[in-house]
Parts: structure tokens; C-alpha cells; sequence
């Protein structure tokens, strides 16, 4: 069989059927022939390390290819996306896996929204973040612990006595003494240990490690010492 690339050296020509069946074993050929470095076309425009992510998110090689094929090819693609619901239904993932890839793609793992498959939104904030107790406002990065709310002027944090020293104010320490503050519902069981012998820095840990029970037995102390 004379080849394309033969009848132009040659000068020889091809009949029509010829030329088109040579025209199809070249297309079947280039289709065939792996593009870029290492053959990886599967994966579009995601590098190893992305692939390695949105695999430990729950994504399996056939899933990758799903996003391939639905046209999300690079991380810059989930934005486009928008939601977890719409990838779920693009790419043929499960809610989890929807909404655990676009947590970290668009970046909402430090603060932010993401819609769930249900169509239901919810916020995933950093352990940093201090709310407002009264208007429920976010407050500055610099907040700092005792600080009056930006929004209403009210302090921002709850007040909590300190069962070592009796001094009251905000956050999870006494300014005073340096005691841990305990829930204003075990106040008296703090004072009781304390004047029990517990070192100021076991108390709170110790309540936090007591059963129910054991707090009913500590609750008997308090009652008995008033």
C-alpha cells in the first residue's frame, strides 16, 4: 500500500478510497500517541502533588478521570464549579468526596462556606476566631482577650470567676493568678478542691477527667461545708 508521505515523494497518486483509509490510520495513530512528558494525559492539568491530594480526599483514579472528562482540569476549575452539590453532580461523586475536594480547593479549610450535596450550607471557621457573646460579630485578627466588641462596645468574651483567687474576667485563664477558669456551673466544685489540696494547676484538668458520679460525690462535699 502506497503511503501519503510516499505518493508525495514519489509523485505517484492515490484514489480516494486509498487516501481516506490512510487519512483514518494516521488519525488512529496520533490518537494513540501519548501527549506531554511520561504519556499522563489522564490526569489533565493536575500536577502529582494535586493528584496525591484529591486522592486522600477520597478521589480514586476513575474519579479523577470523571473530573477530566466533565472538563475540570486544574485547580483553578473548582471556583469555577462553585459548590459541592455541582461537582457531586458533574463529576458522579458522593456528597463526602464533593464537599472534602472543594473544602480544600477553594480554600475554605481556614474560614469560609461550602454547600453540601443536600443543598444545605455550612461554615467551617479556624479554632481562632472569637464571635461576640451579645451581637455574634466576628472580631479583628488582633483581637486580643478582653477586648470590647468592634460591633456593639460590649465585652466580647464571657467573664468567668477564678475559683483560686476569686478575680473575674474573660478568655481561658485568670489574669490574675494564672489559674485555668472553670464552667460557672463547677465553681464550687473548684473551691471544694482547692481547699482540699489540689494544686491550682489540677484543678481544672481534674474535673474535666471526673465521671458523673464522681462529680455527685464532690457535689456531697460542697454541701456538707456550707
Amino acid at each position: 500500500m502506497v503511503t501519503l508521505e510516499e505518493a508525495a515523494s514519489g509523485g505517484c497518486l492515490l484514489t480516494p478510497d486509498a487516501a481516506r483509509g490512510e487519512t483514518l490510520q494516521m488519525a488512529k495513530h496520533a490518537k494513540q500517541e501519548p501527549s506531554g512528558k511520561g504519556g499522563a494525559t489522564k490526569a489533565g492539568g493536575f500536577s502529582a502533588l494535586e493528584r496525591n491530594i484529591l486522592k486522600s480526599k477520597g478521589l480514586s483514579d476513575s474519579g479523577l478521570e470523571k473530573l477530566v472528562a466533565a472538563g475540570v482540569g486544574s485547580r483553578d476549575d473548582f471556583r469555577t464549579v462553585g459548590d459541592a452539590a455541582t461537582l457531586a453532580d458533574l463529576a458522579g461523586l458522593s456528597a463526602d468526596v464533593a464537599g472534602k475536594v472543594m473544602a480544600w480547593a477553594i480554600g475554605t479549610g481556614g474560614g469560609g462556606s461550602v454547600t453540601n450535596a443536600g443543598g444545605g450550607t455550612f461554615v467551617v471557621e479556624s479554632g481562632d476566631i472569637v464571635n461576640c457573646l451579645h451581637c455574634k460579630t466576628k472580631q479583628p485578627k488582633d483581637y486580643k482577650s478582653g477586648d470590647l466588641c468592634i460591633s456593639c462596645g460590649k465585652q466580647a468574651e464571657p467573664s468567668f470567676a477564678c475559683a483560686w483567687c476569686s478575680a473575674n474576667g474573660p478568655g481561658k485563664f485568670c489574669r490574675n493568678c494564672g489559674a485555668e477558669f472553670v464552667p460557672t456551673g463547677e465553681l464550687e466544685l473548684a473551691i471544694c478542691l482547692k481547699r482540699e489540696g489540689v494544686a491550682k494547676d489540677e484543678i481544672a484538668p481534674k474535673l474535666r477527667a471526673m465521671s458523673a458520679s464522681e462529680k455527685e460525690a464532690l457535689w456531697g462535699r460542697v454541701r456538707r461545708s456550707r
